[in-house]
């Protein structure tokens, strides 16, 4: 028997139903990642001036929305804050997308090289070494720097990724990645919104579809066959890792960028409930799924419930 032998998962079940095979779902990726893949160098104009009066993020995205401080601020600063937020989550983005690189790296390490599977997730590799790029670039151009998430964290995820389990990996998978998906499907469309922005997020929206599938249907069937200790190990570092994201979620700098008390804006944003609203439904879709795959029970709902992002 070969040592790449993978189980017929399409005689397993879970409490979705059926699950997939592997490799015809890949197969299929791969034929709409060769349809619909982009070259943001190519396709966006990056030489053209920034719109005055126009956001970088959408306002009710933007973390101050509807609090005491927002209501004080000048419109002016107002789009300030969303630019220096925007570059934020693409600092955010960039520093998540190079955590998951690593880990499809070492997801397809001791599989079948020859294989869509992993032919998929090397495309995906690729993918997000454009996205990671094209977010750096967008930073460069909004001329505000970028925002390293904090050193603790930074050092957290090094354990965190070195821990994870393989299920594991593609729950923190999705945790990064359909969160910011929620809130770029209401950016791309939103003409308030610089075009620059707009086309970014557009990009994103369109090649992170297929990785959050990729992400879910793998999930799915790296639960139904893990042994209990594994699902449970998953469970309590995918709560660890809504926490620490959630915290990294709002760099305080943008609010010393923009001339604002950061002491305040913090302890305001904490209060807000429109953010939590906010965060809560860039989650929802996430927490539903996992909650059917068995990964909010016990511990890690609480863990969950502690970063804000489960009600």
């Amino acid at each position: 028997m070969s040592p790449y032998t993978e189980p017929d998962f399409t005689l397993m079940r879970d409490a979705l139903g059926p699950l997939r095979d592997r490799e015809r779902l890949a197969e299929r990726l791969l034929d709409a990642s060769r349809r619909h893949s982009h070259d943001p160098d190519a396709e966006l104009d990056w030489d053209a001036p920034y719109e005055d009066g126009k956001w970088f993020w959408p306002p009710e995205l933007v973390s101050l929305y509807d609090t005491p401080l927002w209501r004080g601020m000048s419109e002016e600063q107002r789009i300030a804050l969303s630019r220096h937020e925007a570059a934020a989550l693409a600092s955010l983005g960039i520093w998540f997308e190079v955590i998951l690189m690593q880990l499809l790296v070492r997801h397809v390490y001791d599989r079948d090289l020859t294989s869509h599977h992993v032919g998929y997730a090397l495309t995906e590799i690729a993918d997000e070494c454009r996205h990671s790029m094209m977010f750096a670039r967008m930073i460069r151009k909004g001329g505000t720097g970028s925002y390293p998430v904090p050193r603790v964290h930074h050092n957290l995820a090094r354990v965190l990724k070195s821990v994870s389990t393989t299920p594991g990996s593609f729950a923190s998978t999705l945790l990064g990645e359909e969160v910011l998906d929620w809130m770029q499907r209401l950016t791309f469309p939103d003409e308030r919104v610089q075009p620059l922005v707009r086309g970014v997020t557009r990009i994103h929206v369109v090649e992170e579809a297929r990785h959050v599938r990729y992400a879910r249907e793998e999930l799915r069937r790296q639960m139904v066959t893990a042994p209990r200790w594994q699902r449970e190990m998953t469970a309590l570092s995918c709560g660890e890792s809504a926490r620490v994201f959630s915290s990294c979620f709002v760099n305080p700098g943008v609010y010393d960028a923009v001339g604002l008390d950061r002491r305040r804006a913090v302890a305001e944003v904490r209060a807000s409930g429109h953010r939590r609203e906010v965060m809560r439904a860039g989650a929802k879709r996430l927490t539903d799924f996992l909650d059917d795959v068995g990964l909010l029970q016990g511990p890690a709902r609480r863990l969950w419930k502690s970063s804000g992002l489960l009600a």
